[in-house]
């Protein structure tokens, strides 16, 4: 593995990582719900009375992200080694992933490490070490 190193950005990373901490802990703060995107998605799809406004907000706040960037740059190049049907099939299987362990990278990962949640710890360990096995499998021994 080789980095590129002209195209490094760590001052973007970490306003990136900054941006998510400060609107994970807002909303625990200001609503008390937890910024998982698997849960908060979730919830739209099956809305009960009075959650949709913020659940909504949140989500058009993700997609509003990318117009702001452009104000202060244009966007990187979207470069996939992986066909359409891969990405489905993952997109796909991270979505079953996300019922089975009760919440995504960003409940467990963000938010429930924060809270210092064993839960989350857990589930964290384990999602991170099937990424890295997968990694390994689909790129050495396939």
């Amino acid at each position: 593995m080789t980095i590129d190193w002209p195209s490094f950005t760590p001052w973007s990373a970490l306003m990136g990582g900054l941006l998510i901490g400060l609107a994970a802990a807002g909303l625990l703060m200001f609503n008390g719900r937890i910024a998982g995107i698997s849960g908060i998605v979730g919830g739209l799809l099956s809305p009960k009375p009075g959650d949709v406004r913020w659940r909504a907000a949140f989500v058009m706040g993700l997609l509003m992200a990318p117009t702001f960037y452009l104000l202060w740059q244009p966007l990187p190049d979207i470069q996939s080694s992986a066909s359409m049907p891969t990405l489905i099939a993952a997109g796909l299987l991270v979505g079953v992933g996300t019922r089975y362990g009760s919440g995504c990278t960003s409940g467990h990962g963000v938010c429930g490490l924060s809270r210092l949640s064993p839960r989350s710890a857990v589930a964290t360990a384990c999602f991170m070490a099937m990424g890295f096995a997968m990694v390994y499998v689909v790129r050495h021994l396939l």
